[in-house]
């Protein structure tokens, strides 16, 4: 049986026998907090949760482990799901979108096409002009305002 103790940006893992060893908390070679390297390996953090749910700043959301533009403030809306919500991509080139089967249903995953972050899922309810919803995980985001 493993053990596992989160201590500052990398994880000790002790067994049985005794033994530490060392794993990187990494992605794409930044180190990145562990709630933030589970959500872009492929986890979803918990709906109200994140920092930018009911984020209002204008300005852009980018990749949090390649800085690649993603979203823009113009496309956010409030979808009441409890993630940062987009109706649009600030960059068609900029998120890869591939079919995920996991939890008995088909879905859309979004996936930073730079550096291959999990981002989220898009849905098909969201609002006009694109009728689309970019579900996004915020600890897969950055944010860097338009006025400094």
């Amino acid at each position: 049986m493993k053990y596992i103790y989160t201590f500052f940006s990398f994880l000790l893992v002790t067994s049985c026998t005794g033994q530490v060893k060392e794993v990187d908390n990494t992605f794409n070679g930044r180190a990145l907090p562990e709630n933030t390297c589970y959500v872009v390996n492929g986890g979803t953090e918990k709906p109200f949760s994140g920092e930018y749910w009911n984020h209002k700043e204008e300005g852009s959301y980018i990749c949090v482990a390649c800085d690649s533009p993603l979203f823009s403030s113009d496309h956010k809306y409030q979808s009441g799901s409890g993630w940062p919500s987009y109706y649009d991509v600030l960059n068609e080139g900029n998120v890869r979108k591939l079919k995920d089967l996991s939890l008995g249903m088909e879905r859309i995953e979004i996936r930073c096409n730079t550096c291959d972050a999990h981002l989220g899922h898009l849905f098909n309810d969201g609002p006009k002009p694109t009728g689309i919803r970019y579900c996004v995980n915020s600890a897969s985001l950055k944010f860097k305002p338009s006025k400094l």
